[in-house]
């Protein structure tokens, strides 16, 4: 598939994601979008001369080969509605994302996804509930995902980073700028050891309208979504919403009556909207999770080796797998494979995976 097509189609004016993913599935691939005839855009259901003009004019093209330099030079991964890299929950969605630009290592197709929001006024219950949360989490081997906003999405992300969770920051702009700029060096920590992921391209500024699309890609990440503590309006009553009208499981963690920022879980709970959570156990029951007690990272267990960021990181998708060739772990990590024989060799040395016939390898 061309990857220049398949930004183009996301810079024509008037296809937004459903329309994409219909335009894609009628004519097979996004490339074969520009290549049809006017006559045959026409014919496809939502399309009309106008816009058909519009995807033939090459300016969707042009504005696509900027895009394509910027994510060349910063190293930026671009999945696709449709390939089989797409973040699998989110596929489901029925207004998913056409194509998502990610940077970092974590997997978007994790085993256990969790989404953790809350208000940006975070009070010292919430911020407490958060990190106690979070951290009863590392025996479930979760990846968290949040907004990389103040308040409770920060700490979820900082929490996460502490306790060795893979964490993905879902951002409402382009992966040419961080906001807030005081979550920059966060930011950075979660490249090596998460991720930070848009459907926005370079250029975009976080605007107001964003972070309700934002918002959607949080709920669809995610098996279940998190309220720690929210006020009745805002984002993070709107991503509990989204996620209810995906099918997937919302909890919330009940608060004081009398403060505002507890007011939107206790609603939440009170129509029937989340599961009322008191913490890792009560997630436990209700998704039918076990934790891991045999395995974990070195940094969880104590185990007597020390990892490194990029072998933590092997370290973790060989445990989720259980074993896993050296083609396909290269392939997951989009490492080249000398480097990632090297970062073998080195783990093999620790004792803490070992090497199956093959080149195949599982944890020790």
């Amino acid at each position: 598939m061309s990857l220049l097509h398949q930004i183009a189609l996301t810079k024509v004016s008037g296809v937004g994601s459903v329309l994409g993913r219909h335009l894609v599935s009628h004519f097979g691939d996004a490339e074969a979008v520009f290549s049809a005839t006017k006559k045959a855009l026409v014919a496809v259901p939502g399309i009309g001369t106008r816009l058909a003009e519009t995807i033939l004019n090459g300016n969707a093209l042009q504005n696509a080969e900027n895009e394509l330099r910027f994510i060349e030079k910063h190293h930026i991964q671009v999945r696709f509605w449709g390939s089989k890299d797409y973040p699998k929950r989110l596929a489901e969605c029925s207004d998913a994302p056409l194509l998502l630009y990610y940077k970092g290592h974590a997997d978007l197709n994790a085993p256990r996804m969790i989404s953790i929001v809350g208000t940006r006024n975070a009070t010292s219950y919430g911020k407490s509930v958060c990190s106690e949360f979070i951290q009863a989490l590392s025996s479930y081997h979760a990846t968290i995902i949040s907004g990389l906003a103040y308040g409770i999405d920060s700490y979820a992300h900082r929490n996460a980073l502490t306790f060795g969770l893979p964490t993905i920051g879902v951002l409402g702009h382009g992966l040419d700028r961080i906001y807030p700029a005081t979550n920059r060096e966060m930011a950075a920590q979660m490249l090596d050891y998460g991720g930070l992921l848009t459907e926005f391209p370079s250029g975009t500024n976080p605007d107001r309208q964003n972070f309700p699309m934002r918002n959607r890609i949080i709920a669809g990440l995610a098996d279940v979504t998190i309220v720690v503590e929210a006020a009745t309006k805002g984002g993070a009553l709107i991503t509990a919403e989204i996620a209810n009208t995906y099918n997937r499981d919302v909890c919330a963690f009940p608060g004081n009556l009398n403060q505002e920022f507890s007011a939107g879980c206790n609603y939440l709970i009170k129509t029937n909207r989340a599961h009322l959570i008191t913490g890792a156990k009560d997630l436990e029951y209700l998704m039918n999770w076990l934790p891991d007690t045999t395995s974990g990272s070195s940094r969880q267990l104590g185990l007597p080796v020390t990892l490194d960021v990029q072998e933590q990181h092997v370290y973790d998708i060989i445990r989720s797998m259980g074993q896993i060739a050296i083609d396909d772990l290269s392939l997951r990590l989009q490492w080249p494979q000398s480097k990632l024989a090297i970062t073998l060799l080195e783990m093999e040395i620790k004792g803490v995976v070992a090497a199956l016939p093959g080149k195949v390898y599982r944890i020790t």
